[in-house]
């Protein structure tokens, strides 16, 4: 009788239906590939046995690093380390990239690598590192090893490597395979719009219109040792930044676009599926000297313009672009409205702008050894 009763009760009031377990797993991927951001897929990777299974399969992800220190005292865990640690120069040595702040409130990205047992039985080869109630830091490689199928892969670092003094311009975007294949740098020794200018003009022709001319400005005041600097700067960066991407290149064989940059907005590094995979055949070479890939003899074309004025009021002091390419690469007579548009397209408005702009000036031609 009391079967009964259950039975009639069940029928009157049955159980709410939840409309999202009606979507196929094909839809949910969907959304998960559009959040992107690792720390939010962990958060997800609690809230169901279905998302835990799912979070695994998303193959784009974006990766963005809290801090940075070297790998040299990350066994330190005294307040005094860390602070050494945090004012480290990041190029000076191979950086270890850990997470902090996300395991109070869901302890969501512990989760995503090392799933609670009390939540869900957890795969064979789900590895468990981590002690509850602890922050455990995670390099980048650790964070993505339970991903299956990552296809695009962005990761962001905290702050761009390169210390320069306020005020000054500096981006660059590299291309990497197994070596450096190309690179463009931009710089300007300040940023101003045009009512707080009082530079000299110049013409369209690239000279100024005052005491001297850009030649003679360019080689005096350490302007062209400056840029040198800059250059050399910029490369260091790039190839530490690439050598740094080696585990995670071996490790995900399904990638086929991964970019390196920073939340400064200061480096790119790129690399698309033809690169990833030539990285994987044919080892990069290391330098000696550090940890990093051995930058190749080089060719490098240079813009310079003492005053430079965009369309939207900006006006760069000091401008300068320098379009990088390895010396054995086959030289391309390329036009100058095709190489305005590969040194332009490596930066977002206005200095893609700026880009264009300088490319129609003088050219100055520079070699470099490798290093």
């Amino acid at each position: 009788m009391g079967s009964i009763g259950a039975d009639l009760c069940r029928k009157i009031h049955p159980h709410p239906v939840d409309e999202f377990d009606r979507l196929p797993d094909s839809l949910i991927l969907l959304i998960f590939n559009q959040i992107g951001d690792v720390k939010a897929l962990g958060r997800c990777c609690v809230v169901s046995r279905r998302f835990h299974s799912l979070v695994p399969q998303v193959d784009n992800v974006v990766v963005r690093v809290d801090c940075v220190i070297s790998d040299d005292d990350s066994s330190s865990n005294s307040p005094s380390s860390a602070a050494a640690d945090k004012s480290r120069h990041p190029i000076s040595s191979i950086f270890r990239i850990f997470f902090s702040g996300l395991f109070k409130p869901l302890q969501s990205l512990s989760q995503l690598i090392i799933p609670s047992a009390r939540g869900f039985p957890l795969p064979e080869d789900f590895e468990c590192e981590a002690e509850e109630n602890t922050v455990t830091h995670h390099s980048p490689t650790q964070v993505l090893k339970n991903f299956n199928e990552i296809k695009q892969l962005r990761i962001e670092l905290p702050t761009g490597e390169l210390g320069i003094d306020e005020g000054v311009l500096l981006k660059w975007k590299a291309e990497f395979g197994s070596t450096l294949e190309s690179c463009v740098i931009l710089g300007a020794e300040s940023v101003l719009q045009s009512g707080n200018s009082r530079c000299s003009s110049v013409n369209d022709n690239g000279v100024e219109n005052g005491n001297g001319g850009t030649q003679e400005s360019f080689y005096t005041n350490g302007g062209l040792r400056q840029r040198v600097v800059w250059t050399i700067s910029s490369l260091i960066a790039a190839s530490a930044r690439h050598y740094l991407l080696q585990p995670i290149i071996a490790e995900h064989k399904t990638l086929e676009s991964l970019v390196l940059t920073d939340a400064d907005e200061q480096g790119v590094l790129s690399m698309n599926r033809e690169q990833l995979e030539e990285l994987r055949v044919r080892p990069l070479s290391a330098s000696s000297a550090s940890k990093r890939t051995l930058v190749p003899a080089l060719n490098m074309r240079l813009w310079y313009a003492p005053h430079l004025e965009l369309p939207n009021g900006v006006v760069l002091k000091g401008a300068t672009l320098v379009a990088i390419r390895p010396s054995e690469q086959p030289k391309k007579e390329a036009a100058v409205g095709s190489e305005a548009n590969w040194v332009a397209s490596a930066f977002e408005e206005p200095f893609g702008t700026a880009a264009r702009m300088l490319v129609k000036r003088r050219i100055y031609c520079l070699e470099m050894n490798s290093f």
